[in-house]
C-alpha cells in the first residue's frame, strides 16, 4: 500500500504578502478551439480566489504558466496574452501579458509594478530549460519574486523548473486550490465515511494500473467500465471482439482481481455493452452481454443493464471516486453510461470526488459538475494521487511550522 498522506504544507494563509512580488505558478493549461480561442475557461476560473486573495492584500502578483505543448519554441497561438484577456474580464483589473518570462524586460516590468498589480509572464514552456528542471531557468524565475505560491495542481505531478526549481530559492507555499485539491483526495484515501466506492474507466490498464492497485486496498467496491474493462473480460477468457485489449496486462487485471477477492472488495464488470464498428458519430450499434463482443466490434460504452446496476451500486455508497469515463462520450450515441454514472453521483447523498481529465469534461458536458462536491482540475495530478503518489511540486514547498 502506497502512503497516500502527504505532510501537511505552508499555506498563502500563513504568509505576509503585502507589498511583496509574488511568483504564483498556476495551471492556465486551457483548451482551445479551432480559431485558437479559449474552448474552456474552468482552470482559469479556479485560479481566481488565490489570485483575489493576493490582490485583497496587495501583494505584487506575477503569474507564470504554461499551456500546450510548444517543445521549446514560441508558437503564436499558444501565447498566454489571451489568457490575460480572460482574466482582466473575470477579475474586473488589468492583466498585462508580458512577451516573455526571464530575461530584462520582464524584470524591468516587474519593479515598475505597484502594489496589487498583475502581470502575466509568458508561456514557460517556450523555453525548453523550464520542462528541463534547469537550475539556471529555476533561478531567473525566483530572482522575479520574493515569494513562491504554487496553485497549479494539474501541474504538480511535474519535475519541472517553475514547480519545483523555484521553491528552493524562496519562501514556498501553496495556493488555494492546490490546497483544496490535496485535500479532497487526502481525505477520501485517508478516512472516507462508508461504503467508499471507485469507478474507474478510460481507454487503457495501464493508464490506471497504479491507481487499481492502491485504490483496491481502501475501497469497498469497485466498478471498471470504458475501454479498459475489455482487458479485464479477456482475462476471464471472454470475446471481446475487435476492442483493444492489453495483452500484457493480463496478468495484472488477474491479480487485481485476486487482491479485491482477498480483501472482500466488489469489483463489478459491466453486464452488457454498446458496440460499433466505428468509433465515430452516426455509426451504427448493438447492445450485446459483455462476455460475447461479436467480431470486428469494438467496445464504446457500457450497456443499459450494466448502467442500471453501477447506478444501483452507487445509490448505497456514502463516498465515490470517480476517474475515467465509461465510453467513448464526446459522441453522442456512446455517452449515455457516462452519463448516467454522473447523474448517479450528482444525486448521492455523500462525498463525490471527480478525478481531473476527461472525468471532469464529462461532468462539464452534462451540466453536472456543481453537484459533485469536488470536481478535480488536474488530470495526471490526480492520477498520481490516487495511485498513492507523491507530488512534486507540493513536496518541494514549506513545510507547516517551518520559520
Amino acid at each position: 500500500m502506497q502512503n497516500v498522506i502527504p505532510r501537511r504544507k505552508k499555506t498563502v494563509r500563513e504568509i505576509d504578502v503585502r507589498g511583496r512580488r509574488v511568483l504564483v505558478r498556476a495551471d492556465f493549461n486551457v483548451p482551445l478551439d479551432e480559431e485558437g480561442a479559449i474552448a474552456d475557461d474552468t482552470r482559469i476560473r479556479a485560479s481566481l480566489p488565490t489570485i483575489n486573495y493576493l490582490c485583497e492584500r496587495e501583494a505584487r502578483v506575477i503569474l507564470c504558466s504554461h499551456l500546450g505543448r510548444p517543445k521549446g519554441r514560441v508558437e503564436g497561438r499558444l501565447r498566454l496574452a489571451l489568457v490575460a484577456n480572460r482574466l482582466s474580464e473575470l477579475l474586473g483589473r488589468p492583466v498585462v501579458a508580458l512577451r516573455d518570462c526571464i530575461g530584462p524586460e520582464v524584470e524591468s516590468a516587474v519593479a515598475a509594478m505597484s502594489d496589487g498589480d498583475i502581470v502575466l509572464l509568458e508561456n514557460l514552456r517556450f523555453h525548453p530549460e523550464e520542462r528541463a528542471d534547469d537550475p539556471s531557468f529555476s533561478e531567473k524565475l525566483a530572482d522575479l519574486a520574493e515569494v513562491y505560491v504554487n496553485d497549479a495542481f494539474g501541474a504538480s505531478h511535474r519535475s519541472h523548473a517553475s514547480v519545483v526549481g523555484v521553491p528552493q530559492h524562496l519562501p514556498a507555499v501553496a495556493g488555494l486550490l492546490l490546497e483544496r485539491e490535496v485535500s479532497a483526495f487526502t481525505r477520501i484515501l485517508q478516512d472516507p465515511e462508508r461504503p467508499f466506492a471507485a469507478v474507474i474507466g478510460g481507454a487503457k490498464v495501464s493508464d490506471k494500473l497504479e491507481v487499481l492497485d492502491n485504490v483496491i486496498s481502501r475501497v469497498d467496491l469497485l466498478l471498471i467500465g470504458g475501454g479498459m474493462a475489455a482487458t479485464f473480460l479477456a482475462s476471464r477468457g471472454c470475446r471481446t471482439g475487435a476492442s483493444h485489449v492489453e495483452i500484457d496486462r493480463l496478468n495484472d487485471v488477474r491479480r487485481v482481481e485476486e487482491n479485491a477477492a482477498r480483501r472482500g472488495v466488489r469489483l463489478i464488470l459491466p453486464r452488457d455493452l454498446v458496440v460499433t464498428e466505428r468509433l465515430e458519430a452516426g455509426a451504427p450499434t448493438r447492445v450485446v452481454p459483455a462476455t460475447e463482443v461479436p467480431d470486428g466490434r469494438v467496445i464504446a460504452d457500457i450497456g443499459p443493464e450494466a448502467a442500471d446496476e453501477f447506478t444501483r451500486e452507487l445509490g448505497g455508497a456514502r463516498t465515490v471516486v470517480w476517474n475515467g469515463p465509461m465510453g467513448v462520450f464526446e459522441v453522442p450515441e456512446f455517452a449515455e453510461g457516462t452519463r448516467r454514472v454522473a447523474a448517479a453521483l450528482a444525486n448521492l447523498r455523500g462525498t463525490t470526488v471527480i478525478g481531473g481529465g476527461s472525468t471532469t469534461d464529462a461532468v462539464q458536458r452534462f451540466g453536472l459538475a456543481d453537484e459533485m462536491t469536488h470536481v478535480s482540475t488536474g488530470g495526471g495530478a490526480a492520477l498520481a494521487m490516487l495511485a498513492g503518489k507523491p507530488l512534486p511540486g507540493f513536496e518541494a514547498l514549506d513545510d507547516a511550522g517551518t520559520p
